[in-house]
């Protein structure tokens, strides 16, 4: 057809609109299944008895500043601004929820390889850890999709934060369940459901996408959980200051990819 240019064809228009509403979208799934594979390749290094697994700590110091960096910076300033002062009781709910099924319901547990498997002896006392961690990675998802529904700056800094804990968490939950006596495939694929509990996280904020101002506040509480009371325990185990010292270059990290890359 002469002349014709698809900008000018309703249906290209339309297709185009609806490209640019779906990709934040496309991108966070796909981030998302990222972060799934590696709660999987965590779960996998435990299983696999001679991959060396003692880096594993400096992606949890790393992590704990960066995730706490992100959150306190990033996540709960772009909170109070879609919600407003309620955006405090969001994150308060956030923190305590991840608080109540991890350390609550949950009489044992910590990040890293569990060695005290006379806590395990009642197999219910793992599957209270994968339902802990499971709400913890569904957030985790929450947390991607609702920073790229914001802005992509705010998604690919979320992503990073979420991603540095990931490869830690299925290595625990597998962990977890090798001291409960489960065999190591039952391990390996409980990091898988940690993984899978991401992309559920993910899928389920972008059907809810309109609800943002609910889930980044919710998330942002969940991250801070994580970064203050699950990973910076287990960085203050470490003896020497090594390791705390990556808890500042993780959250300067934040700062520095904030300057080169982010667009005010």
């Amino acid at each position: 057809m002469d002349g014709f240019e698809a900008r000018d064809s309703p249906l290209a228009a339309i297709f185009l609109l609806f490209f640019s509403l779906m990709s934040p979208i496309l991108t966070s799934v796909l981030l998302g299944l990222t972060a799934a594979a590696a709660n999987v390749f965590g779960g996998a290094i435990i299983v696999q008895k001679h991959w060396e697994r003692s880096y594993l700590r400096y992606f949890v110091a790393l992590g704990a500043g960066f995730m706490l960096a992100t959150a306190l910076v990033e996540m709960v300033p772009e909170s109070i601004q879609l919600r407003g002062t309620s955006a405090g009781f969001l994150i308060l709910l956030g923190y305590l929820l991840v608080h109540f099924f991890e350390h609550t319901v949950t009489p044992h547990f910590h990040f890293g390889e569990e060695t005290h498997a006379e806590q395990f002896v009642h197999t219910h006392k793992g599957y209270s850890v994968l339902v802990g961690l499971l709400i913890h990675t569904f957030f985790d998802g929450i947390a991607i999709a609702s920073g790229f529904i914001v802005s992509n700056w705010l998604g690919w800094i979320i992503f990073i934060a979420v991603f540095l804990h990931k490869i830690p968490e299925g290595f625990t939950i597998a962990s977890v369940m090798l001291a409960s006596g489960r065999s190591r495939s039952f391990a390996w694929w409980t990091s898988v459901m940690l993984g899978a509990a991401t992309v559920a996280g993910v899928m389920t904020m972008a059907i809810l996408r309109h609800q943002v101002s609910f889930g980044l506040p919710l998330s942002a509480g969940v991250t801070i959980y994580v970064a203050a009371s699950d990973l910076m325990p287990e960085v203050n185990k470490e003896p020497g200051v090594d390791m705390a010292l990556l808890v500042f270059v993780g959250a300067a990290s934040m700062f520095v990819l904030d300057h080169f890359f982010h667009i005010h």
